[in-house]
């Protein structure tokens, strides 16, 4: 591993963590950065290196973006249907991607801001490395929540030197965070700061997105592997030797029923930046448990 926390904190989760990208036509493939008049500041961000300026997208190339996504979406479908008349288990050819509907027409469909910051907010002074329009190739950033602070961290893909520490805020200047459910994988997360800035990231996966949202939010609490009865770090260990190479240490949530849910990422071989969460949920004997009402 390539980055632990101090010894006075807990590491609550860590998962991919760059700006997110629109998915409506207009805004596909964009990403502007904002004041609360909707201005661009790109240009007001000490320090950062400049980048692609983006543009709304024209009403033809907005067709033709849709009409690659829909060939992209029914291609698959249609062998994978074509698999299931044969009796074949499971879909070969990958998932059919899906995505939400707009919560936000403002800032979903209209415009596309990853940061909402007025001069002098914390939203501001976040890495411009997060930028993948902006960051060297093949180096990943990475969101880490503990019990005291969030850390950005950034590292060449595949790296064993230690992560640089990009920058830092303590939880109390977090006001709160909310999955953004529009988009391709229902990957995205806003974070809002105590001050009213606000940044929106891609996490890797939608389970990261909203494991993250609730532990910021404190809707479900985070445990040590040294909370775990006996039993429940026998069936970690044994967990751990099934997963996948590469896989990072595993985190621990308690649920509102009182299960445990163990979960893992491990980078996905879809796309860059992406991973793959393998998870198990534990009764206090470590047998296996089945989620209740209010627990996921």
């Amino acid at each position: 591993m390539d980055w632990y926390p101090g010894p006075d904190e807990d590491l609550l989760i860590r998962t991919p963590a760059t700006f997110a990208t629109g998915l409506a036509p207009a805004v596909a493939g964009c990403r502007w950065f904002r004041d609360t008049g909707r201005h661009d500041i790109q240009g007001d961000l000490p320090n950062w290196p400049t980048a692609p300026a983006f543009t709304l997208r024209s009403t033809s190339d907005r067709a033709a973006r849709r009409t690659g996504r829909a060939l992209l979406v029914g291609i698959p479908l249609i062998l994978n249907v074509i698999a299931g008349a044969g009796s074949a288990v499971g879909s070969p050819f990958g998932g059919v991607p899906t995505r939400g509907n707009p919560e936000e027409r403002e800032n979903e469909v209209e415009d596309f801001p990853v940061m909402w910051a007025a001069p002098g907010t914390v939203a501001r002074t976040v890495p411009w490395q997060l930028d993948p329009s902006r960051r060297p190739d093949r180096y990943a950033t990475d969101a880490v929540l503990t019990d005291r602070r969030l850390v950005f961290l950034g590292n060449q893909q595949a790296s064993l030197s230690k992560a640089d520490e990009l920058w830092e805020v303590p939880r109390k200047d977090i006001a709160g965070a909310r999955q953004m459910k529009f988009s391709e994988i229902g990957g995205d997360v806003r974070l809002t700061f105590a001050d009213g800035s606000w940044i929106r990231l891609f996490a890797g996966s939608p389970e990261s997105a909203g494991r993250l949202a609730q532990l910021i939010n404190g809707s479900i609490h985070a445990l040590t592997e040294a909370d775990l009865t006996e039993g429940r770090r026998y069936r970690v260990r044994d967990f751990r030797q099934e997963l996948p190479k590469g896989a990072e240490p595993p985190t621990f949530t308690l649920l509102k029923s009182g299960t445990v849910q163990v979960e893992c990422r491990v980078p996905a071989k879809a796309g860059q930046g992406r991973v793959e969460t393998h998870s198990i949920l534990m009764s206090p004997s470590g047998g296996p448990a089945k989620p209740k009402p209010g627990d996921l």
